[in-house]
């Protein structure tokens, strides 16, 4: 009887340019994308830049208390608008001063009104589709995109029940690593821990029991992975924590939203991200995020964060850069997944789902 194996992907997956532009134009262009935290946008005015699938955006409140985001880009003649963070009563372009209202309609510009047929009603920033999840922004530039929660049903709850503090949280740190791999080769290797016991001692040892890990795609649809598992035993946890805080206080949860942002729940009710970003084919940096109520320092998850680069961010620099560059060998053909019937920690089934998600995307 021959079984067919499910293989890896092809190595062009991850090596061809002009794949990459593809996704670019299209996943990245189509998926909810994180693009930054409320907590930077606390007064009405303030502002922050960022780029999603190539494109300049930037997220402002409004005053209507309405976070809005914008293509960075004025109407009259291409100019970028704002760099950086700030706070603005009303948007300037510093090439001709044409001035934008806080909701992206056009106030006024010099000698504006000696053009006939000019209406300001017509001329307005593009907006870009914005969702607040839990305080943190998350952006579309498809229009017609679903929603959020249909993309990642139940997560919303989920996060609420695991972190029951989240919408006080604002960032303590955000840490930005960059790694010389395709953004793919990178999220492949979050989203499994078949590697963690040989790779990731610390994590392995001194936050989770591997022998509880397994990660799930969810049976009712959308796009989300979920990794869940026990915290270890007390004694040799690498942070305290206190089990009779909270139900799920010896729990680790992750949530991983596809394409590139995953909530983790550490132990102890401690909640911290990662969000990726796509610069070419060959380059993705990561943003390694850890959030206390309002932001206010933390000895704790301090050091937690400080271990946690130093140990298992790190060492996945590693581990993805090895494998970017043995995706261009001449002598590797794609492998087998290992896919144990009864999933756990040892198994790639995370792995194959995602896959088909890439998959997908490219046949899209």
């Amino acid at each position: 009887m021959n079984v067919q194996l499910t293989r890896s992907l092809n190595p062009s997956y991850y090596t061809d340019p002009a794949g990459f532009d593809r996704e670019m134009r299209g996943l990245l262009s189509r998926t909810w994308q994180f693009a930054g935290h409320i907590s930077q946008v606390s007064n009405v005015g303030d502002y922050f830049t960022f780029e999603i699938a190539g494109q300049n955006l930037f997220c402002i409140r409004g005053r209507d208390e309405v976070v809005r985001t914008f293509y960075n880009v004025c109407q009259h003649r291409a100019h970028e608008l704002v760099s950086g963070t700030g706070s603005a009563r009303v948007v300037v372009c510093p090439y001709h001063a044409w001035t934008y209202e806080l909701t992206g309609k056009l106030r006024a510009g010099p000698n504006i009104n000696s053009v006939e047929g000019l209406d300001r009603n017509d001329i307005c920033l593009t907006e870009v589709r914005t969702e607040d999840f839990h305080g943190f922004l998350f952006v579309n530039l498809d229009d017609d995109a679903a929603p959020m929660d249909e993309w990642y049903p139940g997560v919303r709850e989920e996060l609420a029940e695991f972190v029951p503090h989240v919408d006080e949280l604002a960032p303590l740190e955000w840490v930005e690593i960059k790694e010389h791999c395709n953004w793919k080769v990178s999220v492949e290797n979050y989203s499994e821990c078949y590697h963690c016991p040989m790779n990731h001692a610390t994590f392995a040892q001194g936050v989770i029991k591997p022998e509880t890990y397994d990660i799930q795609h969810d049976a009712n649809g959308g796009y989300v992975l979920r990794h869940t598992t026990e915290c270890q035993s007390l004694e040799k946890m690498s942070y305290p924590i206190d089990l009779s805080s909270n139900p799920r206080a010896g729990d680790y949860r992750s949530w991983f939203l596809w394409p590139m942002f995953s909530f983790q729940c550490y132990p102890g009710n401690i909640l911290n991200t990662y969000h990726w970003r796509a610069h070419d084919v060959d380059h993705c940096t990561v943003w390694r995020g850890w959030y206390t109520p309002g932001g206010v320092e933390n000895d704790i998850i301090r050091k937690l964060a400080v271990q946690d680069r130093q140990t298992t961010v790190a060492e996945d620099i590693t581990l993805v850069e090895s494998v970017h560059r043995g995706l261009k060998s001449r002598g590797y053909k794609p492998g087998p997944l290992v896919l144990d019937p009864a999933c756990g920690v040892n198994s790639e089934h995370s792995i194959k789902i995602l896959q088909e998600w890439m998959r997908e995307a490219v046949e899209a």
